[in-house]
């Protein structure tokens, strides 16, 4: 199963299943192979590669989960001890204007803000589980190995992946402790890479999988995890927000919940349509937790970590063709995502094991390399098909303004249960929203004060990032005159300020002219600078293995 030769100058490994990045979604999957095989009396070779310095690492999420899709995974997860150990008690919604907050009251609240039986969990802890379900399972885990490239068979389908070069120095020269990645072959390869993925991009590029689908859209979230007062502390509440700071053109909101142990998730979100590139999310997120009744929650409180990732929002209508030769798209990688209701979890889950079904047939069969046609026809006849369907206009009207959105995702979600007769569609890539500088207000936000609000380096210290120095930097430009030619000089050089994690900044030289200065060893891989780059310039690529953040209890 696991036979070693050389491939060129590089070692190679065969599985029947490779899958690439262990989250959810790429876990899930390793652990329904397993199951079938053990159900069938049948051996099947599954690895899964996680860029992460262990499973978890790179996992960041609200989050409220709904446990629809764990129970259909593993039945007895409670037994074996899965952390889901809040249920949620209550719901709240506000709409804040800068001093006040007007609640909806409960019985106005959608279905998609209802969260009764579902749980406050850290989906990094729950990663962390999932993984050693999956090895107990027999699944190969390989943390600190990301994915780099993707091989292909002569015939152009996919043959499986290989793992990036270690120790390679700053100059693109081998250092002293150079290690030639690993090629893995596989039957099938899995790319569940979570959202923007870089492998992803270039296999959607490569099989044309967006043809005739709406643009994906996407937000930034921003999260702290904070201890509070435990006289402040309700288990179970969960509380949920709209309108100040942001302007009402600007899609976004902030969730505030409540786990175990005194503290508190506190986190924002930010759509990355948005169009003045003087506007900070990193910013946003400090200014907001300034509103009385966020402020009220957390003073007397310590923030004790941060993280950022950017989020696959655009819903059943983006979703690209999953499937090519040789593969697919599973989870947050192909954007499956419920942004009505927050969640991506159970989808990442569900997807899992639709995607491993049909694998595990299809090997089964003696098949391999071929489209996997089972894995899309069985996500629409699944109830996240239901799921998404119903809430598939629910992005295009919050861009239109929060207030005819609510309106109008109100009268689709709570009186007509999501069944309207008619769908709106997404026109355009976040990239292409921004106006130029010279058209939009600079905005000037609050210094941080230290105690509840925080500059972005604090932060990123926080999220325990860490990048081997002496290395190629991650952040490519495919032209490097663009940042000044282009971003700086029409848009006021907005990488500054949509990046979470002080990665990029403008500095003067001493000819009075401005250049871009990369600090990679502050990336939390969170792909918004992939995202939002006006001019596409920016491209990211994988690190060397283990670098990025490692957010415990996230």
């Amino acid at each position: 199963m696991n036979n070693t030769g050389h491939s060129g100058s590089r070692e190679s490994m065969e599985y029947d299943v490779v899958i690439v990045g262990g989250g959810p979604a790429g876990l899930s999957a390793a652990i329904r192979l397993k199951q079938r095989a053990e159900q069938k009396g049948v051996e099947i070779g599954v690895c899964v590669l996680e860029k992460g310095a262990e499973i978890g690492a790179h996992i960041l999420s609200g989050a409220v989960m709904d446990p629809r899709a764990l129970n259909e995974l593993i039945a007895d997860w409670k037994e074996q001890g899965a952390p889901l150990d809040v249920e949620v008690r209550e719901d709240r919604f506000l709409f804040l204007s800068e001093t006040g907050a007007k609640a909806v009251p409960n019985w106005a609240l959608p279905d998609n803000f209802k969260n009764h039986g579902n749980y406050v969990i850290s989906l990094a802890n729950l990663t962390r589980w999932l993984g050693k379900q999956a090895e107990a399972l027999g699944v190969e885990i390989f943390p600190g190995f990301p994915a780099a490239e993707v091989l292909y068979h002569d015939d152009g389908s996919v043959k499986g992946v290989a793992t990036g070069n270690l120790g390679v120095g700053k100059d693109g020269e081998p250092t002293e402790h150079f290690q030639l990645g690993m090629e893995l072959h596989a039957k099938y390869t899995l790319f569940c890479e979570g959202t923007r993925g870089h492998l992803g991009r270039q296999l959607t590029d490569k099989f044309k999988l967006r043809e005739g689908v709406d643009p994906q859209v996407y937000g930034i979230g921003l999260k702290e995890l904070w201890e509070i007062d435990p006289s402040k502390h309700k288990p179970g509440l969960v509380m949920h927000t709209a309108g100040w700071p942001l302007e009402n053109d600007t899609y976004g909101g902030s969730f505030l919940y409540h786990m175990e142990n005194n503290q508190v998730v506190v986190g924002f979100v930010v759509g990355l349509g948005y169009t003045n590139p003087y506007l900070s999310p990193f910013e946003e997120f400090q200014r907001y937790k300034t509103h009385p009744a966020i402020r009220a929650v957390l003073e007397g409180g310590k923030r004790v970590s941060y993280g950022a990732r950017a989020i696959t929002a655009g819903g059943l209508l983006s979703l690209p063709k999953l499937v090519f030769p040789g593969g697919a798209l599973v989870g947050d990688e192909a954007g499956f995502l419920n942004a009505s209701r927050i969640k991506g979890s159970h989808a990442a889950i569900k997807t899992g094991m639709l995607a491993a079904n049909a694998t595990f047939d299809a090997v089964q069969a003696g098949r391999q390399a071929d489209e996997l046609s089972a894995y899309p026809a069985s996500f629409k006849a699944s109830w996240l098909h239901t799921e998404l369907h119903r809430a598939r206009n629910f992005k295009q009207w919050m861009g239109r303004g929060l207030y005819l959105g609510t309106l109008m995702v109100g009268i689709e979600q709570k009186l007509l249960g999501g069944n309207v007769p008619w769908t709106l569609h997404h026109k355009h890539w976040d990239h292409e929203m921004l106006k130029p500088a010279s058209q939009c207000k600079p905005i000037v936000y609050p210094k941080p004060d230290g105690k509840l609000t925080f500059d972005r380096l604090s932060s990123v210290f926080i999220s325990n990032t860490n990048h081997e120095e002496n290395q190629p930097l991650h952040l490519t430009l495919k032209d490097p005159s663009v940042p000044v030619k282009v971003n700086w000089q029409t848009y006021a050089g907005p990488e500054s300020r949509y990046c979470p994690a002080a990665v990029y900044e403008f500095v003067e030289n001493d000819d009075g002219n401005e250049r871009l200065v990369i600090n990679a060893q502050n990336c939390v891989h969170c792909k918004t600078c992939d995202i939002k780059d006006p001019a596409q310039n920016i491209v990211w690529i994988t690190p060397e293995g283990g670098g990025g953040p490692n957010y415990p209890n996230m």
